[in-house]
């Protein structure tokens, strides 16, 4: 199902995040693939189409997101809200690993939206090595 979004809104939401995925932090420029707009609390969840409520996604990221809002923490087993663009902070949830490569955890929401979204999955692995042996990565800010 495709939700319109009004060209204007479409461009705050690249100019508040730079272009680049909210969860991962893939830059459009880098991966060379358009990012997606994501609905944060989805549609079919009665998220709606406003700018507090979308952020851009990687394709990876959107599509294992699916329509998730929580997910089981793989060590405590409780459910935990994944992590939310908008209203938090990435690096109070995520850092980057000693070469550049892995997105790591530092709490229970950050740690479910890895696991969720497979921010570490083999191919974009792969693909982070060479950037960050290019110096585009990982994001300073």
């Amino acid at each position: 199902m495709s939700t319109y979004i009004s060209e204007s809104l479409r461009q705050k939401i690249i100019d508040s995040d730079k272009s680049r995925c909210c969860y991962c932090l893939t830059s459009e420029e880098n991966s060379g693939i358009p990012m997606t707009y994501d609905h944060i609390h989805p549609v079919s969840k009665g998220g709606e189409t406003t700018f507090e409520n979308l952020c851009l996604a990687c394709r990876s990221c959107n599509e294992f997101k699916s329509d998730a809002i929580e997910s089981i923490d793989p060590l405590s087993g409780e459910t935990i809200q994944l992590f939310n663009p908008r209203k938090q902070k990435w690096s109070e949830h995520f850092g980057w690993s000693a070469d550049g490569t892995r997105v790591e955890s530092v709490n229970a929401i950050g740690r479910v939206t890895i696991v969720k979204l497979r921010m570490n999955n083999s191919v974009i692995l792969v693909a982070r090595k060479r950037w960050v042996m290019s110096g585009w990565h990982p994001p300073l800010d």
